[in-house]
Order: structure tokens, then sequence, then C-alpha cells
């Protein structure tokens, strides 16, 4: 069974920090991303960041310039580095893989993490 397990989220004050990780456990044999989208209240779900097997990353306009993505290979994690953290940065975030398992690709969730900012 395939998991991706995410960790990291809380409450931060604005210009702050958090890092979030999602590792990824199962029979696995090869990802091709994985990144995280963020929901906030009334709004839609949307991408954050990802990040490609090649190493090659996206980025949300919203965040470019503040938040990092990065991956661990040999562990099949992926962090989220956010730096100079908003008030509109509130919201659930979650991780989301495209992974080759049992013969295919899919795409896998994980639970989600709350990251609030507030004063």
């Amino acid at each position: 069974q395939v998991q991706l397990v995410e960790s990291g989220g809380g409450s931060v004050q604005p210009g702050g920090s958090l890092r979030l990780s999602c590792a990824a456990s199962g029979s696995i044999f090869s990802i091709y991303t994985m990144g995280w989208y963020r929901q906030a209240p009334g709004k839609e779900r949307e991408l954050v960041a990802r990040i490609f097997s090649d190493g090659n990353t996206n980025y949300a306009d919203s965040v470019k310039g503040r938040f990092t993505i990065a991956r661990n290979n040999a562990k099949n994690t992926v962090y989220l580095h956010m730096n100079s953290l908003k008030p509109e940065d509130t919201a659930v975030y979650s991780c989301n893989g495209y992974l080759f398992t049992s013969g295919s690709y899919s795409y896998y969730w994980g639970q989600g993490t709350q990251v609030t900012v507030s004063s």
C-alpha cells in the first residue's frame, strides 16, 4: 500500500518560516513528480510547488522567491521550505505524488497538514 505522510505544519507569525515534509512509502518503482497543493477556506485547491524526476520545478507566482521545494530521492521524500510567510499562505497543504506503482502511474495524496500564519 502506497502512502504519503506529511509533517511540519503549524502556526507561525507573519515573516516566519516553516518546513513541510512528505515521505512516500510502499511499493514505489519510480516517482515522476512530487509536490504540494494548498486549499484555503472558501477557495479552490491550487498548486504551490512541484518537482520533477529530472529536478525541474514549478512554483505558483504567489510563492516564488519565498518557497523552495527540494527532494531526497533516496528517501522518497519531498520538502517545502517556506520563508517570509504571509497570512494569505494560511491553508491546508497537501502532498501529491505521481508515482509508478503496480504497473502504472497514479496520483497519490497525503492527508493534509494545516499551516496558519497569524499575528
